[in-house]
């Protein structure tokens, strides 16, 4: 379920003296099955990118392709695209509203007029993948749970609908360390399972690094870089220059390659960093 974006532009509020350009002539290919980080500085037209890949925003001017249909076409249907394109919102627990969970996960399938079992099959796939027990937390309610599981729940209504591409702005946002890790190792879960495109919007570099097989980076309505993270994550300079950073990782090892260290460069996850660490202190020995 490829994705390409034609010289997309949009304005906020055009003709008025808050005209906003928030796209600006943006052209980017995803291909089917890539994991790909968003990143940006608030304001750098992340979120309103992605807002237009599910059809929530109309372009001014351009086009977006999916699987070769141009969903940005007045004659598309949008509920035609929200079933190739799920959208998970920054805190999207906020989105929960039924009395038990499993009534709150079933409501996107119901509404894409599945058979009751296939909606019981598909409830049962998507709390699976997101680590929750179906029969334990089935009949509970959504908002008795802790704000990882909520968070959790919401991603699930999300999967169940079984989109090709899956959107998530700032999953981890205000969890707690084990919630983070939680909701990154299920997203990375999704993407195995499903085969899932995956488009991660992020602040944390370090998520980033862990998970993307690809990253683009968004400035004033432009994606500037796109590449590997071996690649971005080597433009520190320009990262810096748009208010960005690396991994905290990739810093540590840049200090010590300058204290003396035998130690590469291209660090960019904890797990790297002790693999080089481990083999510099074997070579001591």
């Amino acid at each position: 379920m490829s994705i390409k974006i034609e010289n997309l532009t949009h304005i906020y509020m055009q003709g008025t003296p808050f005209e906003k350009k928030a796209l600006d002539n943006v052209s980017i290919e995803i291909n089917e099955g890539e994991f790909v980080a968003l990143i940006g500085h608030t304001g750098s037209g992340k979120s309103t990118l992605i807002q237009h890949i599910n059809g929530l925003l109309k372009p001014n001017s351009g086009k977006i392709l999916i699987d070769g249909l141009n969903i940005t076409s007045k004659e598309v249907k949008l509920s035609s695209i929200r079933k190739m394109v799920g959208l998970v919102f920054q805190y999207p627990e906020y989105q929960l509203f039924e009395e038990t969970i499993e009534k709150d996960i079933a409501f996107g399938p119901k509404n894409l007029g599945l058979k009751d079992n296939e909606i019981t099959d598909r409830i049962k796939r998507a709390m699976k993948i997101v680590g929750l027990d179906y029969d334990e937390y089935k009949d509970k309610s959504p908002f008795e749970l802790s704000g990882g599981q909520k968070r959790r729940v919401a991603i699930a209504g999300v999967v169940a609908m079984e989109p090709k591409i899956l959107i998530l702005d700032e999953p981890t946002a205000g969890l707690d360390p084990k919630g983070r890790d939680d909701i990154l190792c299920n997203i990375a879960n999704l993407h195995k399972e499903y085969n899932m495109t995956v488009i991660l919007v992020s602040h944390s570099m370090e998520d980033v690094a862990k998970l993307a097989d690809r990253i683009l980076v968004m400035h004033k309505g432009k994606c500037i870089l796109d590449g590997k993270p071996s690649v971005i994550f080597n433009e520190i300079d320009t990262l810096e220059n748009v208010g960005l950073a690396v991994p905290q990782v990739t810093y540590l090892a840049r200090k010590l390659k300058e204290k003396g260290f035998n130690i590469s460069e291209e660090i960019f996850t904890i797990n790297q960093a002790k693999k080089e660490l481990l083999s510099i202190f074997k070579t001591k020995i």
